[in-house]
């Protein structure tokens, strides 16, 4: 047995040792005042009760337990920042006028195309006849006199109205009553249809009479 445990039984029987010297107290007192048997039970029950064994060793110290590995510690939940508290003006609805209506710019119409230069068509000359317009009255008398006969031909300028405007002989009869009277005929009794330009309008132009013949008549 070992020095502490020694040391502990004789700690724990002092305890033993004052009560039994009690006890010897009490019975000598019991016996004076006459107690004795009383004081006798109670002790006895005393000492019943009061456990003077020795205690046992302890018990061995357990092996220390396995050292478990580090575990990490559990994150660290950030606090969120502070809320910080702005003061929110109410921002101040400016109306601007309604802008004016919209107008378009009227442009001006294009203008009207030209009108289609009417259909070309080939240049006519005047036409007209000359056959019809003599007679006997209009034989000179002086031709007539003299017994004289001819045969000629005149070129003649036609206005736009179809008149005869201008007279040349261009194969005279011979005899120069016969084409002065020939010129004279035409320019108050011929009418023509005047000439054509290409754009259908009535112009100017000239016309060849056939011939023309004087004759007497027989007597």
């Amino acid at each position: 047995m070992s020095y502490a445990n020694r040391k502990q039984m004789s700690t724990n029987r002092t305890p033993a040792i004052v009560v039994v010297a009690l006890i010897h107290l009490a019975l000598g007192y019991a016996l004076v005042t006459g107690l004795a048997y009383n004081v006798m039970k109670q002790a006895a029950e005393d000492l019943k009760t009061f456990d003077v064994t020795e205690e046992p060793p302890p018990p061995e110290e357990p092996p220390p337990p396995e050292k478990q590995p580090d575990t990490p510690p559990p994150p660290q939940v950030a606090a969120p920042p502070p809320l910080v508290r702005t003061n929110i003006t109410t921002p101040q609805i400016q109306t601007t006028p309604n802008p004016p209506p919209f107008i378009p710019v009227q442009r001006p119409a294009p203008p009207a195309p030209p009108a289609p230069p009417p259909p070309r068509s080939e240049p006519k000359s005047a036409t007209g006849d000359v056959r019809n317009l003599f007679n006997g009255m209009d034989y000179p008398a002086s031709a007539q006199d003299a017994g004289v006969e001819g045969a000629n031909r005149a070129r003649l300028d036609i206005g736009a109205d179809g008149r005869v405007t201008n007279c040349t002989i261009i194969q005279s009869a011979g005899n120069r009553a016969l084409d002065q009277a020939t010129c004279s005929v035409l320019k108050r009794r011929a009418r023509f249809t005047p000439a054509r330009d290409s754009s259908g309008n009535p112009t100017s132009g000239s016309f060849t009479t056939p011939t023309i013949r004087w004759t007497l008549a027989e007597g």
